[in-house]
């Protein structure tokens, strides 16, 4: 009798023992999650109040103006609002085939093996450079061979610009979007592809009705967060954009964009207003990115839901 008493004893503490943890766990997951929305809200208001001078002088101009002068207190931002969306919309591009193939690679064909290991090491160690040194890389290497595609087809071979830019990004970008792909290329049921097999699909057929239907919206995911990572991108992007403060006409010309303006002018900045505006840049670059991550969003949902 006292050992059936002890035991039920033991079972009624280790149940409140549980229940404690479980609630200290889901009020500490609250609390982090209140904090965060707290840390983005204080980032906001910070930006926001900064950019206040520049906001009360130009308003809307601001976004529309392409001129930049802080000599004559004339500031603008349409220039580097252009040049970041080109810049990192062209390096998605260049990387969709990439990391796609990357992501059926490692999700579908070689899921194991030795192989397998020696592709995925490469690709966290492509994730793992620092930016800086991709654009020490890109000076070297990828400046002097744009140069000659330059001169082969009558452009000026400034060697620098958004074509260079768009290249160095998409070479940093590739390993987020593969990485995420090939999660969601491995999450497919085993028994879906089966299926297809026994109904005479080729493994073409397969990955393209079966594996890509079902991962789209994963790997949509992967795109998207590797192109929040090329628009936030700053020291490879400033060393190889050719910093310009004019609209460019083609992607060979120089340009600059949100971040590169940033970096290189902010420690240098002189005056409320001009201090002002570069605040101003760094708001607009959060709206922009948060903008595209809700489109984003949007089109995930969508996917999920066709699927």
């Amino acid at each position: 009798m006292d050992k059936m008493q002890n035991n039920s004893l033991t079972s009624r503490t280790l149940a409140l023992k549980q229940k404690f943890m479980e609630t200290l766990i889901g009020k500490s997951l609250t609390l982090s999650g209140l904090l965060f929305i707290l840390l983005i809200f204080s980032i906001f208001m910070t930006l926001l109040f900064g950019a206040f001078p520049a906001l009360r002088a130009f308003g809307l101009k601001f976004i529309f103006n392409s001129t930049w002068d802080p000599v004559a207190e004339n500031f603008g931002a349409l220039p580097f609002i252009v040049g970041t969306l080109i810049t990192s919309f062209l390096a998605l591009i260049f990387s969709l085939p990439f990391s796609l193939s990357l992501s059926l690679f490692l999700g579908e064909y070689f899921k194991d093996g030795i192989l397998a290991s020696i592709v995925q090491g490469a690709i966290e160690l492509l994730a793992g450079v620092p930016s800086v040194i991709y654009g020490f890389w890109a000076l070297y290497i990828l400046v002097p061979i744009i140069q000659k595609i330059e001169l082969g087809i009558g452009v000026a071979p400034y060697g620098v610009g958004i074509l260079t830019a768009s290249l160095i990004l998409s070479v940093m970008i590739i390993p987020f979007s593969a990485s995420i792909g090939r999660e969601a290329v491995k999450m497919v049921p085993q028994d879906l592809k089966e299926a297809a097999y026994s109904l005479g699909a080729t493994r073409i057929e397969v990955i393209k009705e079966v594996i890509l239907p079902f991962s789209g919206s994963g790997i949509f995911a992967g795109f998207l967060l590797s192109l929040g990572r090329a628009i936030g991108e700053t020291m490879a992007v400033t060393m190889v954009i050719g910093n310009s403060y004019f609209l460019p006409k083609s992607i060979f010309d120089p340009s600059n964009t949100m971040a590169s303006l940033i970096a290189n002018e902010f420690t240098e900045a002189t005056g409320e207003l001009y201090i002002s505006s570069l605040i101003e840049i760094g708001l607009l670059l959060i709206l922009i990115t948060v903008v595209i991550n809700l489109i984003g969003l949007f089109v995930i949902k969508r996917l999920s839901r066709q699927r």
